[in-house]
C-alpha cells in the first residue's frame, strides 16, 4: 500500500520526478569518483569538481595527484559511462514506444550487430585511416551501424511498403543473425587479436578518456533532439500507426526520424564502449513502471537513469575484484537479465 502510494505521487509530480533521477544520477557520478584504489573523500570530490569544471572560489588546499586522478582519470570514465547508459536508455525507450514491444531495445533493429561488425573488422585487419588515426575504430563503427538500418529499412519497405513494426522487427533480427555470423566468423580465425576483440565485444569504458567523450557528445545531442522533438508522435505511435495518422503524424517522416535518432544514439554509444546489453530494455521499463509511459517525460527520465546505472555498474566493474577490471557488459548482463525477469513476472501477475 505504501509503495503504491509512492508510485502514485512521483507520477503525479513530475517535478519530483526530475529531482529525484538528476540526483540519483549526480550521486552515481560523485560516487564512483571517489572510489578506487585510492579512496577519495565525498567532499574532496565536490571541491575538485566545483574548482576544475566551475571555477569556484573555494578557499580549499587540494592535493595534486587528487586533482589529476579526478579530472584525468576517474571522471572521464564515469562521464563516459553516464553518455553512454543515457544513449542506450532512451534509444530502447524510443524503441519500445516506437515498435509498441516491451522486448524491443537497441540492437533489435540490428544497429549494434552492424556497429559491431565494423570494429571488429577494424581490430581484424588492423585497419588505421590517415588522419584519424586511432578514432578509425568508433568512426567505421558508427558508419557500419548506419549502413545496417539502411539495409534494415530498405529490405522492411520491399517485403512490406508500409513499413508496420513487424516487419521492422523482423528485418532486424534477419540481418542480426547474419551479422553475428560475420563476427563469429571473425573470432574464429583471429589469432593475436582475438583478447582485444572479445574485450571490446564485452564492453568496457576504461581508457578511453576525454577523445572519446568528444566523440559520443555530437550522437548524444543530435540523437536526444531527434527523439525529443517527436515525444508526442512517439505517444501517437503508441496507440498504432492508424491512429496516429488520424491525429495528423506524417508517418513515414517520423519513423524515419525516431529510427535516426535512436540509430545515432546506440551508434554512438557501441562505438566508444563496445556491447553493452540490458541497459536499453530494462532502464526503459523500470522508468516506465514508476512514472508512466508518457514520452514527453520518459525519455528524458530513461536518459538520468540509464545514465546513473551505468555509472554505478561500472564502479563495480572497476572494484568487485580489484585490481583486476571486469567488462562492463559482464556486470549489466548479470544485473539486467534476473531484473528483466522480475519484471516479466510482474507484468503477468498483474494481467492475470
Amino acid at each position: 500500500m505504501q509503495k503504491q502510494f509512492i508510485q502514485r505521487y512521483l507520477a503525479n509530480n513530475i517535478i519530483i520526478a526530475y529531482v529525484v533521477v538528476t540526483l540519483f544520477s549526480f550521486l552515481a557520478l560523485v560516487i564512483s569518483i571517489s572510489r578506487g584504489s585510492v579512496e577519495l573523500p565525498f567532499l574532496t570530490v565536490l571541491h575538485i569538481l566545483g574548482t576544475e569544471l566551475l571555477h569556484l572560489p573555494l578557499l580549499v588546499e587540494l592535493d595534486p595527484m587528487h586533482i589529476n586522478i579526478v579530472m584525468e582519470i576517474r571522471f572521464p570514465r564515469a562521464l563516459l559511462a553516464m553518455f553512454v547508459g543515457a544513449c542506450l536508455a532512451m534509444a530502447g525507450s524510443a524503441f519500445q514506444g516506437f515498435l509498441k514491444n516491451p522486448l524491443a531495445d537497441p540492437y533489435t533493429l540490428g544497429v549494434s550487430s552492424g556497429a559491431a561488425v565494423g570494429a571488429v573488422a577494424v581490430l581484424f585487419f588492423g585497419i588505421s585511416l590517415p588522419i584519424i588515426g586511432r578514432f578509425t575504430l568508433p568512426l567505421i563503427s558508427i558508419v557500419a551501424g548506419f549502413l545496417t538500418l539502411f539495409l534494415v529499412i530498405s529490405f522492411a519497405r520491399m517485403v512490406q511498403r508500409s513499413m508496420s513494426a513487424e516487419t521492422i522487427i523482423l528485418a532486424g533480427i534477419i540481418f542480426s543473425s547474419f551479422l553475428g555470423a560475420f563476427i563469429s566468423l571473425m573470432i574464429a580465425l583471429t589469432g593475436e587479436e582475438l583478447r582485444q576483440i572479445l574485450g571490446w565485444l564485452m564492453g568496457s569504458v576504461a581508457m578511453r578518456g576525454w577523445p572519446y567523450i568528444w566523440m559520443i557528445l555530437p550522437c548524444f545531442l543530435i540523437g536526444f533532439f531527434l527523439l525529443f522533438f517527436n515525444r508526442h508522435e512517439l505517444n501517437a505511435l503508441a496507440f498504432g500507426e492508424e491512429t496516429a495518422r488520424q491525429l495528423g503524424v506524417n508517418i513515414p517522416v517520423r519513423k524515419l526520424m525516431i529510427l535516426l535518432g535512436a540509430t545515432i544514439l546506440t551508434g554512438g554509444a557501441v562505438a566508444v564502449s563496445g556491447t553493452v546489453g540490458f541497459v536499453g530494455l530494462v532502464i526503459p521499463h523500470l522508468t516506465r513502471l514508476i512514472w508512466g509511459s508518457d514520452h514527453r517525460h520518459l525519455l528524458p527520465l530513461s536518459m538520468f537513469v540509464g545514465a546513473g546505472f551505468l555509472t554505478l555498474t561500472d564502479l563495480v566493474a572497476r572494484t568487485i575484484i580489484a585490481p583486476t577490471e571486469l567488462p562492463i557488459g559482464v556486470i549489466t548482463s548479470i544485473i539486467g537479465a534476473p531484473v528483466f525477469a522480475l519484471i516479466l513476472l510482474r507484468q503477468r501477475r498483474v494481467s492475470s
